[in-house]
C-alpha cells in the first residue's frame, strides 16, 4: 500500500468557536471541506518508508514547536478493473 506524508499547518481556533462546537457535540475542523494548508507532500511505497519519512518530517522546528503537524495518510492503490487477469 503507498501513503502520502504531509506536513501542513496548524489553524488557531478561538475559544468561542472551541466552547460552541464543545456544546454542539460538532467538529471543530473538518479536514475534507477545509484542510489545513500544505507546507510539504512526500509520498512512500511502503509503512515504514512513510514512519520513516514522518520521523524525519517531525524533527522540523515547526512541528516541534506545534505550528505544524505531519499525517501520514494510506491511498489505496487504483481499482485494476474487470479486464486486469492475475496470473500468479
Amino acid at each position: 500500500m503507498r501513503f502520502l506524508i504531509v506536513r501542513t499547518e496548524i489553524r488557531a481556533a478561538a475559544d468561542t468557536d472551541i466552547a460552541a462546537v464543545w456544546a454542539d457535540g460538532g467538529r471543530l475542523r473538518d479536514e475534507t471541506t477545509a484542510p489545513e494548508p500544505r507546507r510539504q507532500v512526500v509520498h512512500a511505497e511502503d509503512r515504514d518508508a512513510a514512519l520513516l519519512l514522518a520521523r524525519a518530517l517531525a524533527s522540523v522546528g515547526a512541528v516541534r514547536a506545534g505550528r505544524h503537524r505531519v499525517k501520514v495518510l494510506p491511498i489505496e492503490d487504483p481499482d485494476p478493473g474487470p479486464w486486469y487477469v492475475n496470473r500468479t
